[in-house]
Protein backbone atom coordinates (compact mmCIF):
# COMPACT_ATOMS: atom_id res chain seq x y z
CA UNK A 1 0.00 0.00 0.00
CA UNK A 2 1.18 3.53 -0.77
CA UNK A 3 0.83 6.13 1.95
CA UNK A 4 1.59 9.86 2.01
CA UNK A 5 2.48 11.46 5.34
CA UNK A 6 2.45 15.28 5.52
CA UNK A 7 3.76 15.33 1.96
CA UNK A 8 4.83 18.59 0.36
CA UNK A 9 6.25 18.75 -3.17
CA UNK A 10 6.69 21.18 -6.02
CA UNK A 11 9.12 22.68 -8.48
CA UNK A 12 12.25 24.86 -8.17
CA UNK A 13 11.87 25.03 -4.41
CA UNK A 14 8.27 26.23 -4.60
CA UNK A 15 5.72 23.85 -3.02
CA UNK A 16 2.61 23.05 -5.08
CA UNK A 17 1.08 20.57 -2.63
CA UNK A 18 1.46 21.02 1.11
CA UNK A 19 1.07 18.67 4.06
CA UNK A 20 -1.01 16.02 2.30
CA UNK A 21 -1.70 12.88 4.31
CA UNK A 22 -3.62 10.05 2.67
CA UNK A 23 -3.33 6.42 1.68
CA UNK A 24 -4.37 4.62 -1.48
CA UNK A 25 -6.41 1.64 -0.36
CA UNK A 26 -6.31 -1.65 -2.28
CA UNK A 27 -9.71 -2.56 -3.67
CA UNK A 28 -10.83 1.07 -3.94
CA UNK A 29 -11.16 3.57 -6.79
CA UNK A 30 -9.97 6.94 -5.51
CA UNK A 31 -10.55 10.08 -7.57
CA UNK A 32 -8.64 13.33 -7.08
CA UNK A 33 -10.74 16.40 -7.84
CA UNK A 34 -9.82 20.06 -7.93
CA UNK A 35 -9.51 23.08 -10.23
CA UNK A 36 -6.64 23.32 -12.70
CA UNK A 37 -3.40 24.01 -10.85
CA UNK A 38 -4.62 22.66 -7.51
CA UNK A 39 -1.81 20.10 -7.29
CA UNK A 40 -3.43 16.83 -8.40
CA UNK A 41 -0.85 15.90 -11.05
CA UNK A 42 1.97 17.08 -8.79
CA UNK A 43 0.70 14.73 -6.09
CA UNK A 44 0.78 11.77 -8.48
CA UNK A 45 4.34 12.58 -9.56
CA UNK A 46 5.48 12.87 -5.94
CA UNK A 47 3.75 9.61 -5.04
CA UNK A 48 5.69 7.93 -7.85
CA UNK A 49 9.03 9.44 -6.89
CA UNK A 50 9.19 11.59 -10.02
CA UNK A 51 9.36 14.63 -7.74
CA UNK A 52 11.36 14.50 -4.49
CA UNK A 53 9.47 15.37 -1.30
CA UNK A 54 10.06 18.87 0.00
CA UNK A 55 8.60 17.70 3.28
CA UNK A 56 6.98 14.59 4.70
CA UNK A 57 7.33 11.15 3.17
CA UNK A 58 5.97 8.62 0.69
CA UNK A 59 5.84 5.05 1.95
CA UNK A 60 5.56 1.91 -0.19
CA UNK A 61 4.48 -0.93 2.10
CA UNK A 62 6.08 0.95 4.96
CA UNK A 63 9.36 1.67 3.14
CA UNK A 64 10.39 5.24 2.30
CA UNK A 65 10.31 5.68 -1.48
CA UNK A 66 13.76 7.28 -1.34
CA UNK A 67 15.15 3.88 -0.40
CA UNK A 68 13.70 2.19 -3.51
CA UNK A 69 15.19 1.96 -6.99
CA UNK A 70 13.19 3.11 -10.02
CA UNK A 71 12.67 -0.48 -11.11
CA UNK A 72 11.28 -1.43 -7.69
CA UNK A 73 8.86 1.49 -7.79
CA UNK A 74 7.76 0.55 -11.32
CA UNK A 75 6.98 -2.97 -10.14
CA UNK A 76 4.64 -1.55 -7.50
CA UNK A 77 2.93 1.39 -9.24
CA UNK A 78 1.98 2.12 -12.86
CA UNK A 79 1.34 5.61 -14.23
CA UNK A 80 -0.81 6.73 -17.14
CA UNK A 81 0.44 10.28 -17.72
CA UNK A 82 -1.67 13.21 -18.85
CA UNK A 83 0.58 14.17 -21.77
CA UNK A 84 3.17 12.19 -23.69
CA UNK A 85 5.08 12.01 -26.94
CA UNK A 86 3.66 9.62 -29.52
CA UNK A 87 6.34 7.45 -31.14
CA UNK A 88 6.09 5.67 -34.48
CA UNK A 89 5.59 2.16 -33.17
CA UNK A 90 3.19 -0.76 -33.48
CA UNK A 91 0.51 -0.62 -30.77
CA UNK A 92 1.35 -4.03 -29.32
CA UNK A 93 5.03 -3.07 -29.09
CA UNK A 94 3.99 0.09 -27.25
CA UNK A 95 1.96 -1.89 -24.73
CA UNK A 96 4.87 -4.28 -24.22
CA UNK A 97 6.84 -1.34 -22.82
CA UNK A 98 4.78 -1.90 -19.69
CA UNK A 99 6.77 -5.09 -19.14
CA UNK A 100 10.13 -3.24 -18.92
CA UNK A 101 10.32 -3.31 -15.08
CA UNK A 102 10.46 -7.10 -15.20
CA UNK A 103 13.05 -7.49 -17.96
CA UNK A 104 16.82 -7.23 -18.00
CA UNK A 105 18.77 -5.55 -20.78
CA UNK A 106 18.81 -6.45 -23.62
CA UNK A 107 15.07 -6.93 -23.35
CA UNK A 108 13.59 -10.14 -24.69
CA UNK A 109 9.83 -10.55 -24.36
CA UNK A 110 8.61 -13.99 -23.35
CA UNK A 111 5.33 -15.76 -24.00
CA UNK A 112 3.95 -14.47 -20.70
CA UNK A 113 4.79 -10.87 -21.58
CA UNK A 114 2.83 -11.12 -24.84
CA UNK A 115 -0.09 -12.77 -23.05
CA UNK A 116 -0.23 -10.02 -20.40
CA UNK A 117 0.05 -7.26 -23.04
CA UNK A 118 -2.75 -8.70 -25.18
CA UNK A 119 -4.93 -9.23 -22.12
CA UNK A 120 -4.42 -5.56 -21.19
CA UNK A 121 -5.32 -4.46 -24.73
CA UNK A 122 -8.43 -6.59 -24.63
CA UNK A 123 -9.43 -4.98 -21.32
CA UNK A 124 -9.14 -1.49 -22.82
CA UNK A 125 -10.79 -2.31 -26.14
CA UNK A 126 -7.61 -1.79 -28.15
CA UNK A 127 -6.70 -5.35 -29.09
CA UNK A 128 -8.00 -4.92 -32.66
CA UNK A 129 -5.30 -2.27 -33.16
CA UNK A 130 -2.34 -4.40 -32.03
CA UNK A 131 -0.70 -4.35 -35.47
CA UNK A 132 -1.45 -0.67 -36.18
CA UNK A 133 1.13 2.10 -35.88
CA UNK A 134 0.17 4.30 -32.92
CA UNK A 135 0.53 7.41 -35.10
CA UNK A 136 -2.33 6.15 -37.29
CA UNK A 137 -4.76 5.88 -34.36
CA UNK A 138 -7.22 8.52 -33.22
CA UNK A 139 -6.68 10.35 -29.94
CA UNK A 140 -9.13 8.09 -28.14
CA UNK A 141 -7.62 4.94 -29.60
CA UNK A 142 -4.14 6.06 -28.57
CA UNK A 143 -5.39 6.73 -25.05
CA UNK A 144 -6.71 3.17 -24.88
CA UNK A 145 -3.31 1.83 -25.99
CA UNK A 146 -1.48 3.86 -23.34
CA UNK A 147 -3.95 2.66 -20.70
CA UNK A 148 -3.22 -0.91 -21.81
CA UNK A 149 0.51 -0.22 -21.39
CA UNK A 150 -0.13 0.87 -17.79
CA UNK A 151 -2.19 -2.26 -17.12
CA UNK A 152 0.49 -4.48 -18.67
CA UNK A 153 2.84 -3.26 -15.94
CA UNK A 154 0.76 -5.48 -13.62
CA UNK A 155 1.20 -3.46 -10.41
CA UNK A 156 -0.83 -3.32 -7.20
CA UNK A 157 -1.37 0.44 -7.62
CA UNK A 158 -2.41 2.18 -10.83
CA UNK A 159 -2.29 5.98 -11.16
CA UNK A 160 -4.14 7.59 -14.07
CA UNK A 161 -3.92 11.32 -14.80
CA UNK A 162 -7.07 12.36 -16.70
CA UNK A 163 -7.54 8.97 -18.42
CA UNK A 164 -10.85 9.96 -20.04
CA UNK A 165 -9.28 12.75 -22.09
CA UNK A 166 -10.04 12.37 -25.83
CA UNK A 167 -12.50 9.55 -25.13
CA UNK A 168 -16.11 9.44 -26.26
CA UNK A 169 -18.79 8.70 -23.67
CA UNK A 170 -18.77 4.96 -24.34
CA UNK A 171 -15.02 4.68 -23.80
CA UNK A 172 -15.26 6.86 -20.68
CA UNK A 173 -17.62 4.29 -19.21
CA UNK A 174 -15.21 1.56 -20.29
CA UNK A 175 -12.32 3.27 -18.46
CA UNK A 176 -14.35 3.44 -15.26
CA UNK A 177 -15.41 -0.18 -15.66
CA UNK A 178 -11.75 -1.12 -16.08
CA UNK A 179 -10.92 0.85 -12.92
CA UNK A 180 -13.55 -1.04 -10.94
CA UNK A 181 -12.39 -4.37 -12.36
CA UNK A 182 -8.85 -3.60 -11.22
CA UNK A 183 -10.15 -2.66 -7.77
CA UNK A 184 -12.06 -5.94 -7.56
CA UNK A 185 -8.75 -7.68 -8.27
CA UNK A 186 -7.37 -6.02 -5.13
CA UNK A 187 -5.53 -3.12 -6.76
CA UNK A 188 -5.56 0.49 -5.58
CA UNK A 189 -6.74 2.66 -8.47
CA UNK A 190 -6.17 6.43 -8.36
CA UNK A 191 -7.53 8.75 -11.04
CA UNK A 192 -7.43 12.48 -11.68
CA UNK A 193 -10.75 13.51 -13.22
CA UNK A 194 -12.57 16.76 -13.96
CA UNK A 195 -16.06 15.35 -14.51
CA UNK A 196 -17.90 15.88 -11.20
CA UNK A 197 -20.92 13.82 -12.21
CA UNK A 198 -18.81 10.87 -13.35
CA UNK A 199 -16.72 11.05 -10.19
CA UNK A 200 -19.67 11.17 -7.79
CA UNK A 201 -21.28 8.23 -9.56
CA UNK A 202 -18.25 5.99 -9.98
CA UNK A 203 -15.66 6.70 -7.25
CA UNK A 204 -15.31 4.81 -3.98
CA UNK A 205 -13.36 7.68 -2.40
CA UNK A 206 -12.93 11.32 -3.42
CA UNK A 207 -10.12 13.67 -2.41
CA UNK A 208 -10.80 17.34 -3.13
CA UNK A 209 -7.88 19.75 -3.61
CA UNK A 210 -7.63 23.50 -3.75
CA UNK A 211 -4.45 25.58 -3.97
CA UNK A 212 -2.27 22.61 -3.07
CA UNK A 213 -4.16 21.51 0.01
CA UNK A 214 -6.45 18.53 0.43
CA UNK A 215 -9.73 19.86 1.79
CA UNK A 216 -11.45 16.51 2.28
CA UNK A 217 -11.07 12.79 1.59
CA UNK A 218 -14.31 10.85 1.93
CA UNK A 219 -17.05 8.86 0.24
CA UNK A 220 -18.95 10.41 -2.69
CA UNK A 221 -22.09 10.82 -0.57
CA UNK A 222 -20.21 12.59 2.23
CA UNK A 223 -18.39 14.85 -0.24
CA UNK A 224 -21.69 15.73 -1.93
CA UNK A 225 -23.42 16.40 1.38
CA UNK A 226 -20.57 18.62 2.61
CA UNK A 227 -21.09 21.23 -0.10
CA UNK A 228 -17.32 21.38 -0.65
CA UNK A 229 -17.69 20.91 -4.42
CA UNK A 230 -19.88 23.99 -4.72
CA UNK A 231 -17.34 25.96 -2.69
CA UNK A 232 -14.34 24.81 -4.74
CA UNK A 233 -15.82 24.79 -8.25
CA UNK A 234 -18.40 27.57 -7.95
CA UNK A 235 -21.23 25.43 -9.34
CA UNK A 236 -24.40 23.92 -7.94
CA UNK A 237 -24.33 20.13 -7.71
CA UNK A 238 -27.61 18.21 -7.73
CA UNK A 239 -28.62 14.58 -7.54
CA UNK A 240 -31.75 12.66 -8.34
CA UNK A 241 -33.01 9.10 -8.18
CA UNK A 242 -33.53 7.42 -11.54
CA UNK A 243 -34.35 3.87 -12.68
CA UNK A 244 -30.57 3.52 -13.23
CA UNK A 245 -29.64 4.63 -9.72
CA UNK A 246 -28.59 7.98 -8.29
CA UNK A 247 -27.42 10.45 -10.95
CA UNK A 248 -25.60 13.75 -10.43
CA UNK A 249 -25.56 16.89 -12.53
CA UNK A 250 -24.17 20.40 -12.24
CA UNK A 251 -25.63 23.80 -13.02
CA UNK A 252 -24.23 27.30 -12.97
CA UNK A 253 -24.34 28.65 -9.45
CA UNK A 254 -26.83 31.43 -9.02
CA UNK A 255 -25.38 34.66 -7.70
Amino acid sequence: MIQLNNLSAGYSGNPVIQNVTMKFTPGKVTVLLGPNGSGKSTLLKAALGLLPPMGGEVLYDGVDIRQLKRRQIAQKAAFLTQSRNTPSIQALRMVLHGRFPYLTYPRHYGRQDYAIARSAMNATGSLQHEDTNVLQLSGGQRQSVYLAMALAQDTLTVFMDEPTTYLDISRQFQVMQTAHTLALEGKAVVLVLHDLSLTLREADCIAVFQEGRMLCHDTPDSVYQSGILEQVFGVSVHRMNTPHGIQYYCTRKEV
